[in-house]
């Protein structure tokens, strides 16, 4: 079953789109992130203009995000302050990265920008979680653990302005969290990504924070990022494509709720490396789409002539 999308000005089939949707709700829900770094580049595969596709896939990043908060939130395992904290970096974040965005799109770079992008931060971050994981597991099988060290900040715990995180156990300076929440705000304007794979380590590794409250705090703050790049995209840059939106909606509210079940039976350090090796496999198909000789290298579009 065909159906044509209006902003995308091109004819799909619901049900790869659903499907699509689905699979990346369950890999969402398993992995505790937005899943708007897997579904983008797919749609992009699937021939809808890199820009719609970072404009409409916030409106999924929302649904399978609230999905995921409201489940944390039952759990009690979110940071609402810290969560708040990386909110407000987050939103400064996003509305530089809309105009940003903007000024790419007015000069013709911006489905190479996205492309590019893409295809650097999912190779790096893909090899640090597939090394890290691999080591994981190497330690785990030889019976010896590494535990990381609570409350040790080093150059953090010099910074002014802190505050007390009673449940992340932290005080801290507001302004690391901040920075976070402003990166990851550009990333999801610039990538049509709720951050999650870029948030999650950070809110670890930089800010320390215990991985029991890690998941929750990571959704809490991306379904207000995402909902409010959602807007911003449609608003300034016309690049939401409803149709298409309320597709993957569906599909990814139903994979994730059998994501988050799966993700109970694995290890975490299994988790982790069979996420690194889908980020790493889309990385390779984007960098290949950039240096491989397309198919029609010519396009024709209309100019108007000047008066």
């Amino acid at each position: 079953m065909q159906i044509y999308l209006p902003i995308a000005e091109l004819p799909v089939s619901v049900l790869t789109i659903l499907a699509m949707g689905a699979a990346v709700g369950f890999l969402s829900g398993m992995f505790g992130i937005g899943g708007g770094f897997l579904m983008t580049p797919l749609l992009i595969f699937l021939g809808i203009p890199p820009a719609v596709a970072v404009g409409t896939q916030a409106t999924q990043i929302v649904a399978s995000s609230v999905t995921g908060a409201l489940a944390h939130f039952a759990r009690k395992s979110i940071d609402f302050k810290m969560g708040g904290v990386l909110l407000a970096g987050g939103i400064l974040g996003s509305l530089s990265g809309i105009y940003l965005f903007k000024l790419l799109a007015a000069i013709g770079q911006i489905d190479l920008t996205i492309s590019v992008v893409y295809v650097v931060f999912l190779s790096v971050i893909g090899a640090m979680m597939m090394v890290e994981s691999v080591q994981a597991i190497r330690a785990a099988r030889g019976g010896s653990v590494t535990r990381r060290r609570g409350g040790h900040h080093s150059w953090i715990h010099g910074l002014p302005f802190k505050m007390r995180f009673r449940r992340s156990k932290l005080y801290i300076s507001v302004i690391p969290p901040i920075l976070v929440g402003y990166f990851v705000g550009t990333l999801a304007a610039i990538m049509g990504v709720g951050g999650g794979f870029i948030l999650i380590p950070a809110m670890i590794y930089i800010l320390r924070m215990p991985t029991n409250v890690v998941i929750g705090t990571s959704f809490f703050q991306i379904v207000f990022v995402a909902a409010l790049t959602g807007v911003m995209h449609s608003l300034e840059n016309q690049a939401v494509d409803i149709v298409l939106g309320f597709l993957l909606v569906v599909g990814g509210v139903i994979g994730a709720q059998y994501g988050v079940r799966a993700a109970e039976k694995m290890p975490a350090e299994q988790l982790r490396a069979l996420l690194a090796a889908i980020l790493l496999l889309i990385g390779m198909r984007l960098g290949y789409d950039l240096i491989s000789t397309p198919a029609d290298p010519y396009s024709v579009v209309e100019v108007e002539a000047e008066q």
